[in-house]
């Protein structure tokens, strides 16, 4: 869900930046600015946190791991299913090793003195039981209450975390500061273009982009009939009402009258 709503973050801000780039709206570009600015700050933030409160982190998650540990088993939630992903997918057992699993709940009520018993996700090949998660490589626990299970891992899914972080440390910290990189880049570019949007509107209001438009409005197919009479009277032969003054109002029948 996390990483779901994350993505949505990142596709929603990416979104803003396209659209205020494609509109030339400056306002769309201040929003995504802004989102860049916190995304980078939000990040670098994090990586001093981890940096700064490693130990911090260790000890907490050390101490979720026990509490996971010891009540495995009593029910099924989500931090079982999660643990038996972990040693799965990671072939480790336990924080630190199989003997972990001896401080479990359910174990230490079968007054085990080694880690006979244990979760049939500490196997490497193993057959479960439809009623339990536990499995066994002994011959005198059987099914139902057991599964039973081949080859343990010995590792401890603490140390092979450690493992991986050391050999993949480059790898992490190269993708971070490319991530960085490329989000001052796009600041970069976002500023240029708000820039370069601001003086282009200002041009505009200053008249100095030239945008040809056609004006229909020079010609509209009417004539203009009037004319100026010898003594300096203008005469319109459309409209009778509009005389000089040394002039009486003209009409076209008054030329039948001075015939």
């Amino acid at each position: 869900m996390g990483l779901l709503l994350i993505g949505g973050v990142v596709v929603l801000v990416s979104v803003i930046g396209c659209a205020g780039a494609n509109s030339q709206n400056r306002l769309l570009l201040l929003v995504y600015i802004g989102c860049l600015i916190v995304l980078v700050l939000g990040q670098l933030y994090v990586t001093l946190l981890l940096l700064l409160n490693r130990d911090k982190i260790d000890n907490m998650l050390n101490e979720v791991v026990d509490q996971v540990i010891v009540q495995y088993g009593n029910s099924s939630n989500r931090a079982d299913t999660l643990m038996d992903n972990v040693q799965h997918s990671g072939k480790c057992c336990g924080e630190t090793g199989p003997s972990d699993w001896l401080k479990n709940s359910y174990i230490q009520s079968l007054n085990l003195s080694s880690p006979d018993v244990l979760p049939c996700s500490c196997f490497t090949v193993y057959h479960g039981s439809f009623n339990s998660s536990w499995c066994s490589e002994l011959l005198n626990y059987t099914e139902p209450l057991f599964g039973r299970g081949n080859n343990t891992f010995s590792q401890g899914c603490s140390e092979k975390l450690s493992d991986w972080l050391q050999e993949n440390a480059l790898t992490i910290v190269g993708m971070a500061l490319s991530l960085i990189l490329i989000q001052v880049l796009q600041f970069v570019i976002t500023v240029y273009l708000y820039r370069a949007f601001g003086k282009k509107s200002a041009l505009k209001r200053r008249n100095l982009l030239v945008e040809h438009t056609p004006n229909d409005d020079l010609d509209d197919g009417e004539e203009n009939y009037a004319y100026m009479e010898p003594d300096g009277d203008y005469v319109d032969i459309n409209n009778a009402n509009l005389v000089g003054p040394n002039h009486s109002a003209y009409h076209p029948d008054d030329q039948n009258l001075r015939y």
